[in-house]
């Protein structure tokens, strides 16, 4: 079993979906919600999250064939993406990967925040996707290597259940500060993360082995 794989699976899954990060943006969400409707929210969101995923990770490869798009391409572009999201990150800025300010005014509009914004663009957006088969790329095909990647990104929604479970909670302890220290190292790490998913899809193409 790789150990080098594995760290890069759960750093990545981690990073990228931010348990920690999703404490206010729960709170939020469902403000106005009692709280047993609350954790009926919670619930819907990351299961809906956790079937986007699971479908993505067992026919994204399918769809990008279909598209005629290279894997070193995505694994380039997805990349690229995680870049732009570790530098929202470092500045604490709201990332339009995950969401935008439309969406934003649509999601307070809407009566159940479980399915968006919550669980879609902000678990399983973009970024999220984009990893998910990015990581399955990098196992090529291996057993173990999948479920590794099953693995990472299923304790990465447990432990995010968690936080938006115990947001309020959470928030009163660690603090908006801390909230903002964490997603900042995150932030390092995801940066760090994707300048190295370019320079393997790189290292993939066909122009770098002529």
């Amino acid at each position: 079993m790789d150990a080098r794989f594995i760290a890069t699976a759960f750093a990545t899954a981690f990073t990228i979906i931010d348990p920690i990060g999703m404490i206010p943006l729960t709170i939020g969400s469902t403000a106005r919600f009692t709280s047993q409707r609350r954790n009926q929210i919670v619930d819907q969101a990351v299961l809906v999250a956790a079937g986007i995923i699971l479908f993505m990770g067992a026919l994204g490869r399918v769809i990008l064939a279909y598209l005629g798009i290279t894997l070193p391409a995505f694994t380039i572009a997805g990349g690229v993406l995680l870049f732009l999201i570790a530098i929202d990150m470092l500045f604490a800025r709201p990332t339009g990967a995950k969401r935008t300010e439309a969406e934003e005014k649509e999601a307070a509009e809407g009566e159940n925040p479980a399915v968006f914004p919550l669980a879609v663009p902000m678990i399983a957006g973009p970024g999220t996707i984009a990893t998910v088969l990015l990581l399955l790329n990098f196992a090529h095909g291996d057993r173990a290597n999948v479920i590794i990647v099953v693995a990472a990104y299923a304790v990465a929604l447990f432990v995010t259940w968690l936080c938006m479970r115990g947001s309020s909670l959470l928030l009163r302890v660690i603090g908006k500060t801390g909230i903002h220290v964490i997603t900042r190292l995150l932030g390092i790490i995801l940066a760090a993360l994707a300048v190295q998913f370019v320079l393997n899809g790189l290292g993939q193409t066909p122009l770098l082995h002529h």
